[in-house]
């Protein structure tokens, strides 16, 4: 992908950061009621949802957990959510299930995480979504949150992870649950953090369920052109007719792009809503329905991203092969695409250029240019056109962009991942990796037991954080038992708890 244009080399220097993320970042974004006052001050106000399955409260946060200049001490509201339907309280309170949530509004991710409130009745849950600070409510500066390197430098996965510690800590007290146990969920970059939350803190959380996380992305522990290869792989499987005509198409998207007229013939076929001035612009627009619906493919119909059907792949394969011989191939790739922008039909245009940002993606492009330095490479067996990966030229966009540069093995310095079998062997306990083979993100993943009680569960035609859904009546039998034995593992671990809580 090219860099970031010249004209933002000055947003290092300048009062406000541009209002879209980098160019160059488009790709990285791996795809979200107690009512006590605590005796510390810390207290929480609600705002019932309605029709919704939860309240939403908000919790007076700290800044800056591991310094103590004046600015650490600066208070600002934290979103969670909670639902107590189910919880039990007698005669032992019960667990609290706590979602770590991830780069978007955290209702996002409680509305696609169905297996928490599915559970909950059988485990007596409380359901805990907390919302990751910079994103959705929860910005310490409010609209100003993303206005320099110096209100941004508080986003980190460290001060996140001890957001949800304060936070947990401090709700189990307020009621009156000190004791209870405390499972962490999370999918994606969520179930980065909740494997690293239980790792940092054990003392907090006795488990673990991290879905399609990525934490082996980093350095050179997994091969970098993993992501779309698999991509690649999974349109392969389907079709290869499908799989040459998107091949084929970025050099005639390219050849036709080449200059104004082209561009204007382009927007037209494209169905933009205003003409573009860039053809990268729809070779992005494209390769993102492609990467995105990869990493959806789920067995059902959904709508986590788009409003897809079940198998999208195979159905934007089918809307290829039905193309007659010699077709133009942007026309079939366009028509591939509009599977994933416009299933519903109900898009009269295109936003290619600009448009809004829903999920929070300017805010990880800070986090990929601090510390998600995750190197990727497109191969030659690709569908994609091959590049390859040049960190000085990534350290140098973000330094034009955001004013920072990468710390690239921060990541692993922090949390490890080298030799994670023998590392994690030794001392770490009770996390559930779960990654389906369909994913993209899944070669970053751990796919192997690393002990038996760090378990890697692994399905062939899984698809992103797809055991983290709602179940439903057509999910497929390896689907329905890839959860059974989840919920058989978390049961493990609680009763395991217990009896050591009553022999102390």
């Amino acid at each position: 992908m090219a860099l970031a244009p010249a004209p933002l080399a000055a947003a290092a220097t300048s009062s406000k950061l541009p209002s879209q993320p980098p160019p160059f970042l488009a790709g990285l974004a791996p795809l979200q009621q107690h009512r006590a006052a605590s005796s510390s001050g810390r207290c929480t106000t609600a705002a019932t949802a309605s029709a919704k399955p939860y309240t939403a409260h908000y919790f007076p946060q700290e800044l800056d957990h591991f310094t103590f200049t004046p600015n650490s001490s600066h208070v600002f509201s934290q979103k969670y959510l909670l639902n107590d339907t189910f919880w039990r309280r007698e005669p032992t309170a019960g667990p609290l299930f706590v979602y770590t949530g991830n780069e978007g509004d955290i209702e996002w991710f409680a509305t696609n995480t169905g297996f928490m409130f599915d559970i909950a009745p059988d485990f007596g849950a409380l359901l805990v979504f907390i919302e990751h600070r910079y994103y959705g409510e929860s910005k310490p500066f409010g609209n100003d949150s993303y206005k320099s390197a110096d209100t941004l430098g508080y986003l980190t996965s460290t001060q996140a992870l001890a957001d949800f510690a304060i936070l947990i800590t401090s709700l189990k007290q307020n009621l009156s649950a000190v004791d209870a146990p405390v499972v962490v969920f999370g999918g994606s970059y969520g179930g980065m953090l909740a494997s690293w939350f239980r790792l940092k803190y054990p003392h907090v959380a006795i488990g673990a369920l991290a879905s399609s996380a990525p934490i082996l992305q980093f350095d050179d522990i997994t091969p970098w052109s993993s992501f779309d290869d698999t991509v690649s792989q999974d349109f392969k499987s389907e079709s290869l007719n499908c799989f040459s005509v998107i091949k084929a198409v970025w050099d005639v998207l390219d050849e036709k792009g080449s200059n104004e007229t082209g561009l204007l013939e382009l927007s037209k076929t494209f169905r933009t809503c205003k003409t573009v001035h860039s053809v990268s612009r729809l070779g992005l627009w494209l390769r993102a329905a492609f990467t995105t619906t990869a990493m959806v493919d789920y067995p059902t119909p959904a709508n986590f991203m788009m409003n897809l059907p079940a198998y999208p792949v195979k159905e934007m394969c089918k809307i290829i092969d039905t193309f007659p011989a010699g077709a133009d191939v942007i026309d079939e790739a366009f028509a591939a695409a509009s599977l994933y922008y416009n299933y519903t039909g109900d898009q009269k245009c295109f936003e290619v250029e600009g448009g809004d940002d829903p999920h929070g993606l300017h805010g990880w492009g800070w986090q990929a240019c601090t510390e998600m330095f995750m190197p990727m490479t497109v191969s030659n067996e690709s569908m994609f056109p091959p590049s390859s990966f040049m960190p000085e030229k990534r350290s140098e966009g973000c330094f034009m962009f955001y004013g920072v540069r990468p710390r690239m093995h921060w990541i692993t310095t922090q949390y490890g991942g080298h030799k994670i079998d023998k590392v994690l062997k030794r001392f770490g306990s009770n996390i559930i990796f779960s990654n389906g083979m369909r994913d993209p993100w899944s070669g970053g993943g751990v796919l192997k037991n690393i002990s038996s009680s760090i378990i890697a569960l692994v399905t062939e035609k899984g698809a992103h954080h797809l055991d983290l859904r709602s179940a439903t009546k057509d999910d497929p039998d390896w689907l329905v038992e890839q959860r059974r034995q989840e919920v058989e593992i978390i049961h493990g671990w609680i009763e395991q708890y217990n009896k050591d809580i009553a022999q102390m």
